[in-house]
């Protein structure tokens, strides 16, 4: 305990801690948003990983630095909250922690403009086979309208409209819904709506799909937790989310060939971001790939009939 509190007596480290409560960033990323060098902020964060404060979570050759998920700092967040409130630095990071976001999507959305009529090509690589779509399509529960965030060229999206009535397709590019709707244009494929809209600010109301699917999106996400809650926010009680993506690899090619912010995910991350955004896990399992591929990996979890307010 008096690591503990000694880490935690200097103003910069307070600062990380309020930073890193907002999601997980790198040291290139807290510099900016600290507007501090490299070696003064790499050394709060090593006395704040020694001491149990933070852990640090390996992506390929980046490091992404998080709270520690157990600890007596839990217990101190509401009294951390209530010290900075109104502090004119808080409310500096918290600005450019915003940049940084942005920046992160927007490397994503400048990628899918560029490269939205030839996606399907472009996923011949990491995916050559799509196969864990059809154990996708086979967990697909009854529904009066859903939504599939990031539709790509409409390929999923087309197999959706097939079997449920009503569907919403939202994608951050233009580009991208312009493909999708040449997919499903003139195949007698009715009750489907397209929305152009970030998968972190998704245009739609509380509450009014009760079901969401995330189909090889959510490694493209600049906060996936933020797009949890999202996805949360939008599904009526007891609805359904179907999330397949890859699994935790080191492919670091995808990250500059496929603008991937994610190198997967691990289970343990899930769990703990599922939890954070007020969602149940049902079902989770591997897919193996059968290639040099990531393996996919397919999860069902539930917004809660019951909530605790």
């Amino acid at each position: 305990m008096l690591d503990f509190f000694k880490a935690l007596a200097d103003p910069t480290r307070l600062r990380l801690l309020m930073i890193l409560q907002e999601g997980e960033f790198t040291v290139q990323e807290l510099e900016e948003i600290l507007q501090m060098g490299q070696s003064r902020v790499s050394r709060h964060l090593k006395i704040l990983l020694q001491a149990g404060i933070l852990q640090v979570h390996r992506q390929g050759t980046w490091g992404y630095y998080r709270l520690a998920e157990t600890g007596p700092l839990e217990a101190l967040k509401p009294f951390l909250a209530a010290s900075f409130h109104g502090s004119s630095e808080v409310q500096s990071d918290r600005s450019r922690q915003k940049e940084v976001l942005a920046c992160r999507g927007e490397r994503s959305h400048a990628f899918f403009e560029r490269h939205g009529s030839g996606w399907d090509r472009q996923t011949d690589r990491p995916m050559p086979d799509p196969s864990y779509r059809e154990h996708l399509l086979g967990c697909l529960p009854p529904s009066r309208c859903a939504v599939e965030i990031g539709v790509g060229s409409g390929i999923l999206l087309q197999e959706l409209a097939r079997r449920l009535p009503m569907v919403i397709g939202v994608d951050h590019s233009a580009t991208m819904l312009e493909a999708a709707q040449s997919t499903t244009r003139g195949r007698g494929k009715k009750g489907v709506d397209f929305r152009l809209g970030d998968m972190s600010h998704l245009p739609l109301r509380d509450n009014e799909v009760d079901l969401v699917i995330v189909d090889m999106v959510l490694h493209h996400a600049p906060s996936p937790v933020r797009v949890l809650a999202e996805i949360r926010r939008v599904l009526q009680p007891g609805g359904t989310l179907l999330l397949a993506d890859l699994s935790a690899h080191e492919q670091e090619w995808m990250r500059s060939d496929l603008a991937d912010q994610w190198l997967g995910f691990q289970w343990q991350d899930l769990q703990h971001w599922l939890q954070q955004a007020g969602l149940s896990e049902v079902h989770y399992r591997q897919i193996p790939s059968g290639t040099d591929a990531p393996d996919p990996f397919l999860l069902v979890a539930t917004r809660p009939e019951l909530e605790t307010v």
